[in-house]
């Protein structure tokens, strides 16, 4: 079947199973990598990505469902240029990762909990974030991430 969305801002059209998930489209099909399949359960979050400007895990959902979206992966987030989102830019700042797994899926939904969140305080964060996993870093860094990346995006 054909699937039509528009991926990092550039219009896709692919051809793939009826069965085939959001995940295995964007890595498989067309080779955006840095989406990750952690756990194929969405319990990890790993694989989540920015659909129609919220986060979503896409080893959840098939590519299908994703028919004329628009779909925001962590290879569409820096400036052309090379410049970093704000968020990403804190992770790297504050520490926010170690093996750099998680990450990918922690920034994308960090970027939307901060849009829908915007005072969020640091146990709030915490809470937020619950449906992404870190084995590495313990979170502490992760949530100073968030907080500094969400003050960079409101120019705060």
């Amino acid at each position: 079947m054909q699937v039509t969305l528009t991926v990092n801002g550039r219009r896709e059209s692919i051809d793939v199973a009826p069965n085939t998930l959001l995940v295995q489209a964007l890595r498989e099909h067309l080779r955006l990598t840095g989406t990750h399949v952690g756990c194929d359960t969405a319990q990890c979050g790993a694989c989540t990505v920015l659909m129609n400007g919220n986060a979503v895990k896409s080893c959840n959902m098939l590519a299908a469902q994703a028919e004329g979206a628009e779909i925001t992966t962590i290879e569409g987030l820096a400036a052309a240029d090379g410049t970093l989102h704000p968020m990403q830019a804190a992770f790297k700042e504050c520490h926010g990762l170690q093996c750099g797994f998680c990450t990918p899926g922690m920034v994308m939904s960090s970027i939307d909990l901060c849009r829908k969140h915007p005072q969020a305080g640091e146990s709030e964060v915490r809470e937020l974030l619950e449906g992404n996993l870190c084995r590495c870093t313990g979170y502490h860094n992760i949530v100073k991430a968030v907080v500094q990346g969400r003050e960079a995006m409101s120019g705060s």
